[in-house]
């Protein structure tokens, strides 16, 4: 098993169980700040769990039907995990709102341990990632979501201190907000960047301009046209374009093929490319 799936089996594990210890603290200390970080942390175990699909299938050689392999699945799931959160978060949102009329004060001292439990773990799976491979595109992904769960922890945390001392209720549901705000804004990327994946949108960490000139300074490349770059999952980019050659012998058109694949790979991360040669000025051959 490679580092990276380690990695995400453990923090996947580990957030389980936050999300489960901040539910339990949520109920029984009637804390709705708490509540509201463990459907955030939810949102990240969604993540999270995408992030492993998407490692397995990266890892999962294409067939006949589906050429491409399956990266697109862990797509259709980021779909599902935000309409599901979103539901979520309009619900915490109006309970939060109700609560501001008729104020519950919670039990801040059980509010605040499971909080720093919750923090605590958050700090050890964001480690955890972050060793495991820093370089990785999913990681990367999923550790971020990992440090909006230690901030909405630390929020919470602060909230039952505050609470604790002058025993304010309303500061429970303005925290509640707070963490909901974090999950819209996380939902909203996801499905953003879930439906650019779906629309074959060029990827945000491409500029097809810059990638242009790339290809047309390549030694016998005289232009590029019918430019088309998309992404089949998170970090597979594919690209597809006509070419334009001057008058070249086969073996030197196989030169400048490789030339123009290892500066895709190389500049850009694409490796799924297709491209087809064009003859610029070659004479015109008439079968009689």
């Amino acid at each position: 098993m490679t580092p990276a799936r380690r990695g995400l089996l453990f923090a996947l594990a580990a957030t389980a169980f936050i999300a489960v210890l901040e539910f339990w603290g949520g109920v029984t200390s009637h804390s709705l700040a708490l509540t509201s970080d463990a459907v955030h942390v939810c949102m990240d175990l969604f993540a999270l769990a995408l992030a492993l699909v998407a490692a397995i299938g990266a890892a999962r050689p294409a067939d006949r039907r589906r050429t491409f392999g399956y990266g697109r699945i862990e797509v259709l799931g980021a779909l599902v995990n935000g309409t599901l959160l979103l539901v979520a978060t309009i619900a915490i949102a109006y309970e939060a709102i109700r609560r501001f009329g008729s104020p519950v004060e919670p039990h801040a001292t059980t509010m605040t341990i499971v909080a720093a439990v919750g923090f605590a773990f958050n700090v050890c799976v964001g480690a955890m990632l972050h060793r495991a491979g820093a370089a990785d595109l999913n990681l990367r992904a999923a550790l971020f979501h990992v440090l909006g769960d230690v901030l909405g922890g630390a929020a919470v945390i602060a909230g039952g201190i505050v609470i604790a001392f002058t025993r304010d209720a309303w500061i429970d549901p303005a925290l509640s907000l707070f963490v909901a705000a974090i999950i819209v804004v996380g939902v909203f990327r996801l499905m953003r960047d879930a439906t650019e994946v779906l629309l074959e949108s060029v990827p945000g960490d491409v500029d097809d301009a810059t990638l242009m000139t790339h290809l047309e300074r390549i030694g016998g490349v005289s232009g590029v046209h019918d430019l088309h770059v998309w992404s089949i999952a998170s970090g597979s980019h594919a690209l597809s374009a006509h070419v334009l050659l001057e008058d070249r012998r086969l073996s030197e058109a196989t030169a400048i093929l490789r030339d123009i694949n290892d500066c895709l790979q190389s500049d850009f991360g694409i490796t799924h490319v297709t491209i087809q040669f064009e003859c610029d000025n070659c004479p015109i051959v008439v079968k009689h």
